[in-house]
């Protein structure tokens, strides 16, 4: 099985010919829960259109002139100093459990995700910031676009965070703090 993070990863992706597809059934195995939910309502919004109103709103929402911004650092700290060491540490970390960027920054919200699918103890300064950026994420997007399926697709990731913190907190009480 699929971590949901995985899942949620590839609603991030430009889409293709075979994404709706993959999406489908990936977001299918998933067990029942609010990541399930939500991806199963970005599926059902996105399914009823063309491939090329789908590409239309991708880029629409998060490449050209986004929506939102999907950059956790850039979100939390802007353009400055502490952004690029928390760039900088993230990439150490991906790059150390094989995570491939995808040509995106290291703060980008779909490597972040595939980042959290693939380690046991994330970083710890990541899960400190992750839920407040990616509410605010959401909570742009909604003022934009409160029709978006993208709507869906941050919901589903604010999820897959919720999940993740009270795990990761417990690993860095054992582990004292420390990473």
């Amino acid at each position: 099985m699929m971590h949901p993070g995985h899942v949620v990863a590839l609603g991030y992706r430009y889409p293709g010919p075979s994404s709706l597809e993959v999406l489908r059934d990936s977001v299918g195995a998933l067990p029942r829960s609010a990541v399930r939910k939500a991806m199963d309502d970005f599926v059902d919004s996105v399914a009823g259109l063309e491939l090329g109103k789908w590409e239309e709103l991708h880029t629409r929402t998060l490449d050209l002139s986004p929506m939102f911004v999907p950059y956790v650092g850039h979100v939390t700290w802007g353009e400055n100093y502490r952004r690029g060491e928390f760039m900088a540490e993230l990439k150490r970390d991906m790059e150390g459990i094989g995570v491939d960027l995808g040509g995106e920054l290291p703060d980008h919200i779909e490597p972040i995700l595939r980042y959290l699918a693939a380690t046991p103890i994330p970083l710890a300064d990541l899960i400190e910031v992750l839920e407040s950026a990616v509410s605010e994420m959401k909570s742009t997007l909604a003022t934009a676009d409160k029709r978006s399926p993208y709507r869906h697709l941050l919901a589903a990731t604010l999820a897959v965070v919720q999940d993740l913190k009270p795990v990761a907190i417990g690993v860095r009480q054992t582990l004292g703090g420390k990473q």
